[in-house]
């Protein structure tokens, strides 16, 4: 294992914030790993770095999880098994599955990211969540050094949630993660309107995985801006969900607001919306703000700080209380 010293972090987060790790090493495998907690115990865990916002330079060891590897573990006629190590490029590896006709991910192609982290925050878009698919999550127990696995129930999973953000967050690195795709008889999900839309005009009625993927991808490619190209984290908030009382008075005053019927009782609001209700799509200060297309994406156009871009984050959040009174729940760890 090679210690660096002093190295930035602007290439190994998306939101190309430059901070500065005082120590740095890059783990190539689960034993790496477990040898190295043995001698430290305060370290920082980096992978994908797609939900993060760095605020201050790292004094503890930053360890960057770059383990890779896919292997199907088993197959039958119409399900097979795979398991991912926790360095695999998320949207590559949905990309490997579409090519073989492996079905369930499609619609969450192009999220940013490595697969060790899909199972933290839940990742999900149009219609699906990762949940969905998983069967189990392996970890490395930082405490003892051991390697532990969770089935899908175990890791406790909820909307942009998991048990890893709550009773086991910190406590775990996550190594691995299993999956039960079909090979045959997919369950598509179009259900979202873009997508239908999409879909729509290339005149394509029975759609493939592949054209589902190829129509998120094209749909993503419109509204979200490319972090290699503008700094950013994908979704910087959770979709609010309210009670069905607080929806039917804000439909009074506003009767375009969207929504998604979670139950009897609940609705989802889309944050996007009240953001751009508020005025602040679009809006840019200095080397930051939040994006043109998309308003629930916060930018780094520049040499910004994470500090700036929070301070935005958190002035977006008063306002939508005050306007709303909606708790607007950030969806990316704020590392300060």
């Amino acid at each position: 294992m090679n210690i660096q010293e002093n190295i930035s972090l602007k290439e190994y987060n998306t939101f190309g914030i430059d901070v500065n790790a005082k120590r740095f090493v890059s783990i190539t495998s689960v034993y790496q790993l477990q040898q190295l907690i043995k001698e430290e115990k305060d370290i920082f865990l980096i992978s994908g770095g797609s939900n993060m916002l760095l605020t201050k330079d790292i004094e503890t060891l930053v360890v960057h999880i770059n383990f890779k590897g896919i292997s199907i573990d088993q197959q039958n006629h119409n399900d097979v098994y795979i398991t991912v190590n926790a360095g695999e490029n998320w949207h590559e590896f949905v990309l490997w599955c579409v090519s073989l006709n492996y079905g369930g991910l499609e619609n969450l192609s192009l999220i940013p990211g490595n697969v060790g982290t899909c199972p933290i925050q839940n990742i999900g878009a149009y219609g699906v969540e990762v949940k969905d698919t998983i069967t189990k999550v392996e970890a490395i127990e930082i405490k003892t050094g051991k390697l532990v696995s969770f089935s899908a129930e175990e890791c406790q999973f909820g909307y942009r949630n998991s048990i890893f953000k709550n009773k086991a967050k910190g406590k775990y690195i996550l190594t691995s993660v299993s999956f039960k795709l079909t090979k045959n008889n997919h369950k598509l999900n179009t259900s979202y309107g873009a997508i239908e839309s999409e879909l729509s005009s290339k005149g394509i009625t029975n759609p493939t995985i592949k054209d589902i993927s190829d129509a998120v991808i094209t749909i993503r490619q419109s509204k979200l801006p490319n972090p290699k190209e503008i700094g950013n984290s994908g979704s910087f908030f959770k979709n609010p969900v309210i009670s069905k009382e607080h929806f039917e008075k804000l439909q009074k005053k506003y009767p375009d607001i969207p929504s998604y019927v979670i139950s009897d009782t609940e609705i989802k609001v889309p944050a996007g919306w009240l953001i751009e209700q508020s005025g602040f799509k679009g809006k840019r200060f200095g080397n930051y703000g939040v994006h043109e297309k998309q308003a629930l994406v916060l930018v780094n156009y520049g040499d910004a700080s994470g500090k700036e871009i929070y301070e935005l984050a958190q002035k977006i959040q008063r306002t939508i209380k005050d306007t709303f009174d909606i708790n607007l729940e950030i969806e990316v760890n704020i590392i300060q």
